[in-house]
């Protein structure tokens, strides 16, 4: 009886900490990818001597928005292996097969995978995004300077 406590505690704890990090990284997400777009549109071109100053500027926390849509899935995918693990251990533990324990158990594991999935989709596009805004602004930096050339 006490096993089972525990085993209701592992798997509330591997549930909320597995969701809490991937509701963690969304916010992270998007906060980002709010405060770049601003930056973006705010920038002035004309207050920067030099080309590489102005692309260290533009690609600050560009890496961390790849990191996330990168890692997303692989925080989902070790929550699932772990909630099947309980789910396992959990039948191995009882004895007996409950064929509807074992389906909720699954399920509830494979929901991990979805929702690491569903934080990475947007942070890869929001990635894409900000990297083509920053293509977008230095190509008119180079544009300027050519034509100060001229």
């Amino acid at each position: 009886m006490q096993e089972a406590n525990i085993l209701e505690y592992a798997e509330k704890a591997l549930d909320y900490g597995v969701m809490g990090i991937l509701i963690l990284m969304s916010v992270v997400t998007l906060w980002l990818f709010i405060e770049r777009m601003m930056f973006y549109k705010s920038v002035r071109i004309e207050d920067y001597e030099y080309r590489d100053n102005l692309e260290l500027d533009l690609t600050d926390n560009i890496g961390v928005l790849s990191a996330i849509g990168t890692n997303a899935p692989y925080v989902g995918l070790l929550g699932t292996v772990v909630g099947i693990m309980i789910t396992f251990y959990t039948m191995g533990d009882v004895g007996a097969v409950d064929a509807k324990k074992i389906m909720i158990g699954l399920a509830l594991a494979l929901k991990a995978t979805a929702m690491g999935l569903i934080v990475a989709m947007p942070a890869i596009v929001a990635y894409t995004i900000a990297l083509r805004k920053i293509e977008r602004v230095l190509t008119k930096y180079d544009v300027n300077e050519e034509a100060k050339t001229r």
